[in-house]
């Protein structure tokens, strides 16, 4: 039996790194790829195949994909579409610009790169697109609005490329985290300070009361429901290799209690709790 292979994403840290380590040690061929050349060496220097790939750079998605491809002989049994950043504070705040730039990594790139696979998966009858969502793609919270509105958006392709692509042998599934231990939050510092000027919103007071707090103050501090990344690879492996897979693997007990709340409890009472979180 032939190794089994998977394109990852966004495994310069967190989800993605552990990920790569997980399945390689499973048995997997993996190909790591990564927004930077730095970390595109380091992972090179830890005996992996990595390829310099951003979800916002559709020249380096298909230079990344070609050369998977090259290296395989032309199959290519997963793609895990991992890469992703947050850019927190009300919607009102952020320039549409923004917001664009966000669903250019979060959403976009996702559907560009699962583009450029299809054909291989195609041509070999069998293929497994994972796609990284969240609890937040189901459930809303406030000052996350960007976020949010990407991972709506890529359950809704999700789902759709699932019942597309039932025919063709490729199934499509939906990783849902809660809290992970990675540096998605301090990330997001970086963005909201590129786009967001806090000190002409009609919030001002509330920034300086509460949510810069939120952003810098409480940056490393432990989550009482928060997992390791590790958490993610154990479902990720269990999407690849189950003989039907679940169209969602949810992570960390907030997300479970999100999606029977959601299915319960009606949308005002759902507002009501959130507001209090």
């Amino acid at each position: 039996m032939s190794q089994k292979s998977i394109l990852i994403t966004g495994c310069s840290t967190g989800i993605g790194y552990d990920a790569a380590h997980g399945l390689r040690a499973a048995g997997w061929r993996v190909f790591a790829t990564c927004r930077q050349q730095k970390d595109v060496d380091r992972l090179r220097a830890e005996g992996f195949e990595s390829h310099l790939l951003d979800h916002q750079d559709t020249t380096s998605m298909e230079a990344a994909v070609a050369g998977v491809l090259a290296a395989t002989g032309g199959t290519l049994d997963a793609l895990f579409n991992n890469g992703a950043y947050g850019l927190v504070g009300p919607l009102e705040d952020v320039p549409t610009d923004g917001l664009r730039d966000l669903f250019e990594s979060n959403f976009f790139g996702y559907h560009t790169l699962t583009r450029l696979v299809l054909p291989a998966m195609r041509a070999q009858g069998h293929g497994r697109i994972l796609n990284c969502s969240s609890v937040l793609g189901f459930m809303a919270m406030r000052w996350r609005g960007p976020y949010v509105a990407s991972k709506f958006a890529l359950e809704g392709l999700s789902d759709v490329l699932r019942l597309e692509m039932s025919d063709a042998g490729i199934d499509v599934v939906l990783i849902e985290p809660g809290p992970i231990r990675t540096e998605f939050r301090r990330n997001a510092i970086a963005k909201f300070e590129q786009w967001v000027d806090w000190k002409a919103s009609p919030r001002r007071a509330q920034y300086e009361s509460e949510l810069l707090d939120q952003l810098y103050k409480r940056q490393g501090k432990p989550d009482p429901f928060e997992l390791g990344p590790e958490a993610v690879t154990k479902a990720v492996l269990k999407a690849l290799t189950a003989r039907r897979p679940r169209a969602r693997y949810r992570i960390t007990t907030p997300t479970h209690i999100m999606a029977i709340a959601k299915r319960l409890l009606p949308t005002r009472v759902q507002d009501w709790a959130i507001r209090k979180i």
